[in-house]
């Protein structure tokens, strides 16, 4: 696939006023946003988003300052998310499902002036900022759902009392213009930053040019803003053409999700669809499942983890629209890995996007050859700055002009690449490796099967062997037997588990990935 040549963004450039206030004069009434609650158009959100950030500045937040967002997706977030980007404050975005320790610790370690919080997680935010040794200037608070004390200010009433901000700040594209932190599976998140240049890149090379999304399209995403995925799906890309976005404040539950893909919100049906495998999943094992008449999807996109290939053509067979799986970072901002619409290989990830190089390395890192697994690194203008304070990890991540992914591929012969799991995910049984994603793919491919994980662990001779984590469909049975069986009619011996566990369901993180270390840990504590 060739790519037309991507001009670069201009020297001065400001994320905020290239998404919205330069190129949506001429429809104005158009809706941008659309959440339980109503309607946000392209003119007032270029109108609100100047307010925040006046409001931001009148509050003594001073550039290039951070301020946390602790926000469920609604049309509050874009809001202060662009509006604190548009005044040159950098947003720092965090997920809505942790703990308070947890916001202690990324307060102090961003030492950010304001929270930006919804009401839902005020009480998190408010025991976190008795724990953390960090003092912010102001807390507004999005939708409170108790009354407010007096150092909090309600988000609307923050943005009307100021007058907009005339012109953005002057800022260029190599400028800091938020942070996002890793998912944290193991140690504390680490904070990407992010550039203002970066989310031009992944619009451009990506959305426009690989997904070809259009003014036209109504996109929903199950990921959530305050990933690297959901902020693509449902900021970035569709302010860049613009197009129209659902949001969902609550849980991406299969029901939720059909409500949504029914048009039940705002009565509009997206046409582009993201999610991940997880998700999928749940999906197609709920009894509601819309039929393909009830939904007006024409694109789906994939990430988080891989997609095993059985899932990807039964969704195909029931909506009769392909799942464009690829793979991104938080340390890319998006997709660098992808199928592509209408050249779909299911069981593969696909082929680097044009505008991005990588190269699968071996231990001593040399690039090994196609059909052996090695380490994934990825070349291409939207990386992130740095993490913040990591000097460390920033080295062992940012190798020149490359980013290590912490992931195994497999190159193949056409020139797609296939996941083999994280670098440290995978198995050595028999002296030969095995990647636990095949054997998981494998066993999900079982009708009974919901949900699989496999790890190592040691036989009684101390040598590794494969285990299984199985989560059963409702209402089906299956046993351990006939899993080994299914599996060994399917893969090379070596690689059936030979130890299978049912459980009623398996550890993930916030964006639906397996932590198989929580499942390690728990299998060395035996």
């Amino acid at each position: 696939m060739s790519v037309s040549i991507v001009l670069p963004p201009p020297p001065v450039f400001n994320l905020a006023e290239h998404l919205v206030c330069t190129p949506h004069a001429s429809r104005p009434d158009k809706a941008a946003f659309v959440d339980d609650l109503g309607v946000l158009t392209y003119a007032d959100l270029q109108d609100r988003l100047r307010r925040f950030g006046a409001g931001l500045l009148a509050a003594g937040v001073k550039r290039e300052e951070r301020v946390l967002l602790v926000m469920q997706d609604c049309n509050d977030w874009p809001v202060a998310f662009l509006g604190a980007c548009y005044a040159g404050v950098v947003p720092v975005a965090v997920n809505t499902l942790l703990t308070a320790d947890d916001y202690a610790y990324m307060l102090e370690h961003s030492r950010a002036q304001a929270v930006i919080v919804s009401g839902a997680v005020l009480p998190s935010i408010n025991s976190a900022m008795t724990k953390a040794d960090h003092e912010v200037r102001k807390v507004v608070v999005s939708r409170p759902v108790a009354p407010l004390h007096p150092a909090e200010q309600e988000f609307e009433a923050f943005v009307t009392a100021q007058a907009p901000l005339v012109r953005p700040a002057t800022t260029h594209p190599d400028d800091p213009a938020f942070w996002l932190y890793s998912s944290g599976s193991t140690g504390r998140p680490k904070g990407a930053v992010h550039s203002h240049g970066n989310p031009y890149w992944t619009c451009e090379l990506y959305a426009k040019r690989l997904l070809a999304l259009k003014e036209s399209d109504v996109c929903f995403s199950a990921a959530k803003l305050f990933f690297a995925y959901g902020l693509g799906n449902a900021l970035t890309f569709p302010l860049s053409v613009g197009a129209t976005v659902v949001l969902m404040a609550e849980r991406p539950t299969p029901d939720a999700t059909f409500v949504r893909l029914k048009g039940g919100i705002g009565g509009v049906k997206p046409t582009v669809f993201f999610g991940a495998p997880t998700g999928f999943a749940g999906m197609l094992a709920a009894p509601g499942l819309p039929a393909r008449s009830d939904v007006s999807i024409r694109l789906v996109s994939s990430a988080g983890e891989a997609l095993p290939a059985d899932l990807g053509e039964r969704f195909k067979k029931h909506f009769g629209v392909d799942i464009v799986d690829g793979i991104g970072s938080t340390e890319m901002l998006h997709i660098f890995l992808s199928n592509r619409p209408g050249d779909v290989r299911y069981g593969t990830t696909g082929w680097p996007v044009p505008g991005y190089e990588v190269e699968l390395r071996g231990d001593e890192g040399a690039p090994v050859p196609d059909g052996e697994p090695g380490d994934l690194y990825i070349k291409g203008p939207s990386a992130a700055m740095m993490y913040w304070g990591n000097r460390e990890k920033s080295r062992e991540t940012f190798q020149g002009g490359w980013t290590k992914s912490g992931d195994k591929y497999i190159r193949n012969a056409d020139g797609t690449y296939t996941y083999g799991g994280r670098s440290d995910d995978m198995l050595k049984v028999s002296g030969i490796y095995v990647s636990p994603f095949e054997v998981e793919a494998t066993l999900v491919q079982h009708p009974a099967v919901l949900e699989a994980a496999v790890i190592g662990k040691e036989d009684d001779q101390g040598l590794t062997k494969t285990k299984a984590f199985v989560v059963v469909k409702p209402g089906a049975t299956v046993t351990e037997a006939e899993l080994k069986a299914f599996v060994k009619d399917r893969l090379a011996p070596y690689k059936y588990p030979r130890f299978i566990e049912f459980v009623e369901d398996l550890p993930k993180t916030a964006t639906g990935k397996i932590q198989r270390y929580k499942l390690r840990d728990l299998e060395s504590k035996r």
